[in-house]
């Protein structure tokens, strides 16, 4: 991939439910070839927006990598441990994210997550589910510890601050990744290298996770869900580091590009 945009605004309104519900991958890999060099090219200085619009869910999977669990210190997980953060979180991958007011403990984590081409409910198996997965890119679950663990409740305080979702650049559809047990995922902050981190450690898996939450709840096309983290994160620290004003932070997975942050 060089790097380079093509407007598709006169063929869909936004890469958002709309889009993936209607088919909207096939019918953009149709497009594709048939108008190869017609479509026009984004300039370069226009910003990244997130690769998706904003879902109607963004559902994160807590201590999902052994290897976190163990710098954590606190056991494997039996079954996924879900939560969320609010969609107006959601944030382009190269943009300014404010830390927020009166936080001393934001911290950043680089994760894999992926987004639904299907509504799904009560799937029968793990086959299913993996159908119903459109494709994989980055996001950072940048979480502020403080309003997380100390404030008392569950942990969509600490979530879910104004930014604190930056997705993507771009989304890569599940042909395209092929195996994703294999990942390097990565984050620098301030160009000192702080995870280092693989989707082998995993303990579930996409479609596994799919089957799962399909099981409580109704997840919908355009939807989010985000997979959880290597070590490595400020909290794990000893003693724990938190991103301070002027900290840049820059995260890649492979296949997915990468991500960079100024923190203000």
């Amino acid at each position: 991939m060089d790097g380079t945009r093509y407007d598709c605004s006169e063929h869909f309104n936004d890469w958002n439910r709309e889009f993936f519900i209607n088919d909207g991958l096939r019918k953009l890999n149709e497009i594709l070839k048939r108008e190869k060099g017609k479509l026009p090219e984004v300039p370069k200085d226009i910003r990244w927006g997130s690769c998706v619009a904003r879902p109607n869910m963004i559902m994160c999977i807590g201590l999902n990598f052994s290897d976190h669990a163990a710098e954590s210190g606190m056991e494997v997980p039996k079954e996924p441990i879900l939560f969320m953060k609010a969609t107006n979180t959601i944030n382009g991958p190269y943009d300014k994210i404010n830390i927020p007011k009166k936080s001393q403990k934001t911290d950043w984590e680089v994760e894999l997550a992926f987004i639904l081409q299907k509504d799904v409910l009560y799937l029968e198996n793990e086959a299913e589910a993996e159908s119903a997965i459109g494709g994989y890119c980055i996001m950072n679950d940048v979480s502020e510890r403080e309003f997380q663990i100390e404030k008392g409740g569950q942990w969509v305080k600490g979530k879910s601050c104004p930014g604190f979702s930056p997705v993507g650049p771009w989304m890569a559809t599940s042909e395209e990744m092929g195996n994703i047990n294999n990942l390097s995922m990565q984050l620098w902050v301030n160009e000192e290298q702080v995870q280092n981190g693989n989707t082998g450690t995993m303990i579930f898996k996409p479609a596994y996770l799919v089957y799962y939450i399909s099981q409580f709840m109704q997840l919908e096309a355009g939807d989010i869900i985000t997979t959880g983290t290597p070590p490595g994160v400020g909290l794990g620290m000893k003693p724990p580091r938190y991103i301070t004003p002027g900290n840049v932070v820059r995260l890649s997975i492979d296949q997915l590009g990468y991500q960079e942050q100024h923190f203000i």
